[in-house]
This record gives structure tokens, C-alpha cells and sequence, in this order.
């Protein structure tokens, strides 16, 4: 028998659901200058699904746990496999339910990557930097040039 989670906003969950953790290459902006930063961030089933069909990815490796292996009373604990240096993204836990609850609709998603495993082999690519502090900055250059007719009825 599984325990739930002790949680109030996830009473739908089990501690022993399922869950992949992602060890992510990303960036921070300082002073016009990058720095590598790792980060292990939950990974939701329709993405795991389309990283193991080879879309490039900024994550390294990919590991299958469960939510009482990587949370413990609502904070993030660190798994074997896990690299020293990595750190957990903002609002693990929160995301970490959310994605836990990605892969109670789709349970074949967790078939590729059973608990306990660690898979390595993906398309990792680091020629998109996910900038984690990027500023986006719109001008009117950015908007889409339409036709003077585009909104009159003909």
C-alpha cells in the first residue's frame, strides 16, 4: 500500500508516483557575460517522449524517480546519479507535482525510463542557450506588417 503525498494541493498523488528529473545545461546573464549553470528540473511526459525521439535538448541525462526518492516534507533531495554541482530549478516541488501528474495520464510514457534508471543517450545540443535571466525586449519593429484591408469587410 502506497502513501499519499504529503501535500495539500496534490491529494491525487501517491508518493511512490512516477516522475523523470532532467539534468539540464543552462545559462545566467551577468554583466553581458554567460555562465554555465546545471540545473535538474522535472521533465513532463510529452517532452520525455519527444527527447527520446531525438529532438535536440539541453538535457544531458534523464533519470526516473519517484516523488518520495526526490522530495522530502515539500523540499528537493538529491538522488544518486545526480551531478555535485547541479542545482534545483525555482519551484521544484511544485513543478515536480505537476509533471508527476503528466505521467498518471500517459503511464506508457514512463516504460522508456523505468525508476531507478538514468538514461544518457539523447540528442544533447547546447547551440540554443536557454538563457535563464533573458530579457525579451519588444519594439514596433516586431510587429507583424499587415495589409490596410485586413480588417474591413469586402
Amino acid at each position: 500500500m502506497t502513501s499519499t503525498l504529503p501535500a495539500p494541493n496534490a491529494p491525487d498523488l501517491q508518493s511512490d508516483s512516477y516522475l523523470a528529473v532532467g539534468v539540464a545545461t543552462c545559462y545566467h546573464r551577468v554583466e553581458g557575460e554567460v555562465e554555465e549553470i546545471i540545473l535538474l528540473e522535472p521533465v513532463p511526459s510529452a517532452y520525455l517522449e519527444t527527447v527520446f525521439k531525438g529532438v535536440p535538448t539541453a538535457y544531458s541525462a534523464v533519470h526516473g524517480v519517484t516523488l518520495n526518492m526526490i522530495l522530502s516534507e515539500g523540499e528537493p533531495s538529491r538522488v544518486e546519479g545526480f551531478p555535485a554541482q547541479g542545482t534545483f530549478c525555482a519551484d521544484f516541488a511544485d513543478r515536480a507535482i505537476a509533471a508527476a501528474r503528466t505521467y498518471q495520464q500517459h503511464p506508457t510514457a514512463q516504460a522508456d525510463l523505468p525508476v531507478g534508471t538514468c538514461r544518457q543517450d539523447l540528442n544533447y545540443s547546447t547551440e540554443k542557450k536557454r538563457v535563464l535571466n533573458q530579457e525579451n525586449l519588444v519594439s514596433p519593429d516586431d510587429n507583424v506588417k499587415q495589409h490596410a484591408y485586413t480588417h474591413q469587410v469586402l
